[in-house]
């Protein structure tokens, strides 16, 4: 029963996560601080940041408790060190948008939100890392397809 517990967090997780990454790029794309734009990019972070952590805690909890396959099979499989290196890659791009996004709460919060040039400009910026890791998201899948298809073992 926790197998399939901790595969159904897992799979929910992914899902949340692709739109939450989709919704907080459109929503970026033209933030403004007067349109609501703003708090949706930050409601749609805040739920992109709830389903990575549930997606690698149950990650690691499926990989290191052998849940599914011995752990030695992950560490042998060259499409989940993709799939791997794919989540470390989304992780990487993720450190100035998270910076920055809470940087921007703050202020928000102090009712000083950053000036409208500054959002716009570096609200497409964070839009255009957001569309990258949604593809990087969609790459993670296919590389759970083709292992769940018996692809990548030796």
């Amino acid at each position: 029963m926790l197998r399939i517990a901790l595969a159904a967090l897992h799979l929910l997780a992914l899902g949340i996560g692709l739109g939450a990454v989709y919704a907080r790029a459109r929503s970026l794309n033209r933030v403004d601080a007067t349109d609501g734009s703003l708090s949706r990019a930050f409601a749609a972070d805040s739920w992109w940041g709830v389903a990575a952590g549930v997606w690698i805690v149950t990650g690691l909890w499926r990989v290191l408790a052998s849940t599914e396959k011995a752990t030695s099979y992950y560490w042998h499989n060259h499409v989940f060190l993709a799939k791997m290196g794919f989540l470390v890659l989304i992780l990487a791009l993720e450190i100035w948008p998270m910076v920055t996004l809470i940087r921007w709460r703050a202020a928000a919060s102090r009712k000083t939100p950053p000036p409208a040039e500054q959002l716009a400009a570096t609200g497409q910026r964070i839009a255009r890392i957001s569309d990258v890791q949604t593809l990087l998201v969609v790459a993670m899948v296919v590389a759970a397809v083709m292992m769940a298809r018996g692809h990548g073992a030796r």
